[in-house]
């Protein structure tokens, strides 16, 4: 028995199924990490594994940088929470102002969760509406109003996907497929007067890389605008990712609210929203819009955030990984079809997704028709092998700066090695 296998029995008896996030739970266990550096993770039976989860996309320069490492390490010695405001915030803040073309004030949360439900009611209060559309597929976070099942028709209000969420809670979400105009058409020409905002994941990176159409952000752009509602781009993934301004600059399309985290936090929890200041200003203490926490703003979120995105300014890492992006899709496209699989390999920068299907994939109903049991097959050969990409097929797999050509080149010849296993 491996030293894995025996924390995971042991795990189970303290730790809701053994883990603390469904996603972590793998078959027939998870392995326990024991530390990591660079592009790789160690397990505790000593096990070396090139990493594509990068704890789900922050860690774009990989595992302890050495900056973001040190940065950490002397504000820790400073003190990790105050409950006051520090310099570390306002520089902080006035860096992400910067950086991301739609923001003027910025608001520090502590997760992506809490920042996308504060964009939600900040945009309620604002336009004083009730309704939200989501889409099909796209995970906000955990809390009430988004955690909804994918409906079958662009009208449909969202029946809650979890028990212990009362139906009347998410009564005022409103569901559509992704890349579907008409069904956005006919949600705001039938209850465009109640509409909050439309909150969005630019890419949809939980389940797995769907790209928006070309235009399609631009669409949503102008819907919203006319019918006085607000666009949210939860850039939670997105946001540092694509580029230092996030998808908003990668397509050209500015949203009124942004949610960030994940990179943005350089490896530590963190959760933003940013947007206009005649938007921002409606959260208190200037506002109505009630948003608080004791750890906003943490100080050691703050020192590693800053270290990242000051790493990112610099502008090398992004053109390491749209090049070692651009190698990893070509090279995937390339084993599948010499193995005579029918895959489609979707990404950007340095995300991507391998499904298992012939057919294009363009929302959530289209990626449901790739062959999950095929790719968790394929996932858990990978694994055997040393490399370690997240367990669904349904998730993103992301490049970090740690990341170079031999590690490319290793995954790309274990998958060719894999894929003739599997045919």
């Amino acid at each position: 028995m491996t030293r894995s296998e025996e924390l995971f029995n042991e795990a189970k008896r303290y730790l809701v199924g053994g883990v603390n996030s469904p996603v972590r739970a793998m078959k027939p266990y998870p392995f326990f990490t024991a530390r990591a550096e660079g592009a790789r993770l160690y397990d505790v039976d000593g096990n070396s594994y090139i990493d594509y989860c990068l704890a789900y996309g922050p860690l774009i320069l990989g595992h302890a940088y050495p900056k973001v490492v040190e940065a950490v390490k002397e504000q820790l010695e400073k003190g990790s929470a105050y409950g006051t405001p520090t310099e570390l915030e306002l520089e902080f803040a006035k860096r992400i102002v910067k950086a991301v073309p739609s923001a003027e004030m910025v608001r520090f949360v502590n997760t992506g969760t809490e920042a996308t439900m504060a964009a939600i009611r900040l945009a309620r209060g604002v336009t004083g509406r009730k309704k939200i559309v989501k889409f099909e597929g796209a995970f906000h976070g955990a809390h009430d109003y988004v955690l909804v099942k994918a409906g079958s028709g662009a009208t449909t209000h969202g029946v809650p996907t979890s028990a212990g969420i009362p139906e009347e809670t998410t009564s005022n979400t409103l569901l559509a497929p992704f890349n579907d105009e008409a069904a956005i058409e006919r949600l705001f020409r039938e209850q465009g007067e109640e509409i909050a905002a439309v909150i969005l994941e630019p890419i949809i990176g939980n389940a797995g890389c769907i790209l928006p159409k070309d235009g399609y952000l631009k669409f949503l752009r102008e819907v919203t605008a006319e019918a006085g509602a607000m666009l949210i781009f939860d850039e939670v993934i997105t946001g540092f990712r694509l580029c230092l301004g996030g998808a908003q600059e990668y397509y050209g399309v500015m949203p009124d609210i942004t949610t960030l985290g994940k990179i943005a936090g350089g490896g530590l929890p963190i959760g933003i929203i940013t947007a206009s200041r005649e938007i921002m200003e409606n959260f208190s203490p200037v506002g109505r819009v009630y948003q608080a926490g004791t750890f906003n703003g943490n100080p050691l979120s703050m020192a590693a955030g800053l270290a990242t995105i000051e790493e990112l300014e610099r502008g090398e890492v992004y053109r390491k990984l749209e090049e070692l992006g651009r190698r990893m899709r070509r090279g995937l496209e390339e084993v599948s079809q010499d193995a005579g699989f029918e895959t489609k390999v979707y990404g950007v920068a340095s995300m991507f997704q391998m499904y298992f299907t012939g057919e294009e994939v363009y929302d959530y109903t289209s990626a449901l028709k790739a062959n999950a049991e095929l790719f968790l097959r394929y996932q858990q050969e990978m694994l055997r092998r040393g490399v370690f990409i997240p367990p669904s097929q349904y998730e993103c797999n992301f490049l970090s700066y740690a990341h170079g050509e031999e590690e490319i080149d290793y995954t790309l010849e274990k998958a060719e090695e894999v894929l003739k296993v599997l045919k």
